[in-house]
Formats: C-alpha cells, structure tokens, sequence
C-alpha cells in the first residue's frame, strides 16, 4: 500500500489529491506543520522534515512534482501523457511548472505575510508579482477555450498547477486571476477527487498552522 505523510493544505496536497484520482489504496499519516517542529519522529522516516514523503514498496519519493509523474507512469496513464504524444513536452514542463515558478515565488509570500509578516514585507509584495506575472502563462494557454492544459483532459500536470492556485486562492491573490485562470481554478475545485483529497485530510487547521 503506498503511504503518504501529509501537512493540510500543504505541497503534499499534490500528491493526496493524485491519489484520489486515481483511486488507488493508500494509507495517510497527518502531520502538523511543519513536522520538523512539531513531529520530530518524523525524521525517522524522512531525514530532510519535509513533506509529502511516499513509500511505494521501496520505492521512497519526497518531491511533489515527480511523485505526480511517478504515480501516473506506474498507476494511471491516463493521468500522464505517452512520451510519442505532440503535448509530452508540455506536460512534463507543466509538472514542474507549478512548483518551480508557481508555487517556489508563494512560499515567500508566505512566509513575510503570514509567518513573518514585519520582516520583510516588500519581499512579500515582489513575489506575488513574480507569482501573477508567471501565471500569465497559464491564462495564455487556456485562451484558446481549452478545459485543461494539455492533451484535451484532466493530467496531473493540473494537479500540480491547481496546487499553486489553491495556494494563491489562500494567500488572497486569486483576486487578480484572470477570466480564463479564474474559470479553470473554479474547474479544478469542483472535481470530485479534488473534493475527496480535501475531505480525506480533515480535520484541518487554519492557513497559518496548517501550511
């Protein structure tokens, strides 16, 4: 059975959300965050303290966006996109898309408006707009109508996209979505597994406990 440590609402919500996709059997240890604090074991099972950790087996994973591409190789391929299909190139660049240039600028935001909002609030305001300006490249893509980003359905690569955007909807930046992200985002947090990813992790703590 896989198994995946989880904060609420955290990156490891990626994975979680996955999970429920693709209906595969798992087993959820929650965590307060950050487990290096507050859940020092923890670190018996993952020597960094950070989340998501997932053991397949023996196979052990902490990085969200790969555990998204591993869990639809292995357990979903109609989650993923086949490597001789023209959106593969895509895809994979969306997967690490919404951690690396979606998400990475956030946590900062995160961090001086949340947790430590007197240190450095210009840093906060300098990265959601290193976050808004990044998303330009969301909206470009869904303007042509499109549902999802690649491949004409649902992938991960909108797992790990919408994550991002669940995020921002929290940090209060949603408010600067465009049309065309603002429609998709309301797409993503109407699915079912969506849905079941979000109850599977109750109960949950507010934003500043929680993430």
């Amino acid at each position: 059975m896989i198994e995946l440590w989880h904060c609420p609402d955290a990156r490891s919500f990626r994975v979680l959300w996955a999970l429920e996709e693709l209906g595969v059997e798992y087993k959820l240890h929650l965590l307060p965050f950050p487990p290096r604090v507050h859940a020092k074991e923890f670190f018996e099972v993952n020597p960094l303290g950070t989340i998501p950790a997932v053991r397949d087996g023996e196979t052990f994973m902490t990085e969200s966006a790969a555990i998204l591409q591993y869990l639809a190789v292995k357990y979903g391929p109609e989650f993923g996109v086949a490597p001789d299909h023209p959106d593969y190139g895509a895809w994979l660049n969306f997967l690490v898309f919404g951690e690396a240039s979606l998400t990475f600028p956030q946590t900062l935001v995160l961090r001086y408006r949340v947790f430590e909002p007197q240190k450095a609030p210009q840093v906060a305001d300098d990265y959601a707009k290193w976050f808004l300006g990044r998303l330009r490249w969301i909206d470009r893509t869904l303007s042509d109508g499109r549902e999802y980003l690649v491949g004409g359905r649902f992938t991960v690569a909108d797992i790990s996209v919408g994550y991002a955007l669940l995020l921002a909807h929290q940090l209060k930046l949603q408010e600067n979505f465009s049309e065309a992200v603002l429609a998709y985002w309301q797409r993503l947090k109407a699915r079912p597994g969506f849905l079941a990813a979000k109850a599977a992790q109750k109960p949950t703590a507010p934003l500043a406990t929680a993430f």
